[in-house]
């Protein structure tokens, strides 16, 4: 349920309502619009509990009394949200939602390019990596240092030090870091060394992981699983938003379909509804939902045509020796290539690169 004060209310009167909402065991969202403060109420999530399924609502304590709310002073009406997801929702916070990364605003009119290696080899290769393409116009580095394998013998990362080699990297040549989170407790080590957590498409249901991102008050890029539909994606945005963290960016990356010729299908379908349905920022992943370097390019055109607020792009200086997703992974004279490609389709759309 949403509560929208009048044109003027008092802090006072916010104060108070707010007061109202956690004593009747609620949680409250403050969210002030360019006219009017609106205040989210949903329920709270009891410690540890985890949903059934994703497209379930949040468990609730307590039960709302509209009335108490509806008569008290600054209030103007209360206004139901229908969506199961509350928080993710546009009928929340209608405007897009925007957050400074580095010296670009993710959620405005720049198109956000992430780039880099999908796992961090060594100190030689993600500086060159960090070099190129930032040099090429990248506004943010990311690099793998956890990596969620489905063989046990294929290459997991360099953990921590490759943690901190991705911080020297991103000092020198003034990137942000993106990297994969995969468990609660790693979460204050890979905080300290990245400025964005992601959550990656086989962890985008760990309800947990969730939670303690949403917790650690990081900026958090959540993939969308294979198998996951829209409903389920912006469910688990939910989570993180529950906890009071409002810089979350969601990443269509490609789903499981019948079509074999490449690794996902890219649903570029998912990037315009995304954006009717939350406030959120939306990314696509042309590597992963490809799977395959020369229809990356293609893919990341259609991207921005279809109104995606940013790319994350996997690249590689040598791809054929790469420890993971070579395939997909393009050279750096490529990656330059494709930014002065999305450049046109960019400016043909009224953003910018």
């Amino acid at each position: 349920m949403l509560v929208v004060m009048r044109h003027g209310a008092t802090p006072e009167e916010v104060s108070a309502v707010i007061q109202a909402v956690e004593g009747q065991n609620m949680r409250p969202h403050l969210y002030r619009g360019e006219e009017r403060i609106v205040i989210g109420v949903v329920g709270k999530v009891p410690a540890g509990a985890v949903a059934a399924g994703a497209g379930a609502p949040l468990p609730m304590q307590g039960k709302l009394n509209p009335e108490l709310l509806r008569h008290m002073s600054g209030v103007d009406r209360l206004v139901p949200i229908s969506r199961p997801y509350k928080l993710a929702s546009r009928e929340f916070i209608p405007e897009k939602s925007r957050f400074r990364l580095g010296r670009i605003q993710v959620g405005g009119n720049g198109v956000l390019i992430i780039a880099g290696p999908c796992s961090v080899e060594s100190r030689s290769q993600i500086l060159e990596v960090a070099q190129a393409v930032c040099e090429a116009g990248a506004h943010a580095l990311r690099g793998g240092a956890y990596k969620p394998r489905t063989s046990p013998y294929s290459f997991q990362g360099m953990g921590e030090e490759g943690l901190e080699l991705l911080a020297e990297a991103g000092e020198k040549y003034g990137l942000p870091i993106v990297t994969e989170v995969m468990a609660p407790e790693l979460i204050p080590l890979v905080a300290r060394y990245a400025d964005v957590l992601q959550i990656g498409a086989r962890n985008m249901q760990n309800f947990n992981l969730l939670n303690a991102a949403g917790a650690s008050q990081q900026p958090v890029l959540l993939k969308r699983g294979p198998s996951a539909t829209i409903e389920d994606l912006l469910m688990s945005a939910e989570y993180i938003l529950s906890q009071g963290n409002r810089r979350v960016m969601l990443c269509e990356r490609g789903i499981r379909t019948f079509e074999n010729a490449t690794r996902n299908t890219t649903d570029i379908n998912a990037i315009p509804v995304l954006q009717a349905l939350t406030h959120l920022p939306v990314l696509l992943d042309p590597s992963h939902s490809t799977g395959e370097a020369g229809f990356v390019e293609a893919i990341a055109r259609a991207g921005i045509a279809a109104g995606a607020d940013g790319l994350i792009i996997e690249v590689h200086p040598d791809p054929r020796t790469a420890l993971s997703d070579g395939q997909q992974s393009l050279t750096p004279e490529q990656f330059a290539r494709l930014i002065h490609s999305i450049r046109a389709v960019a400016q043909a759309v009224n953003r910018a690169i």
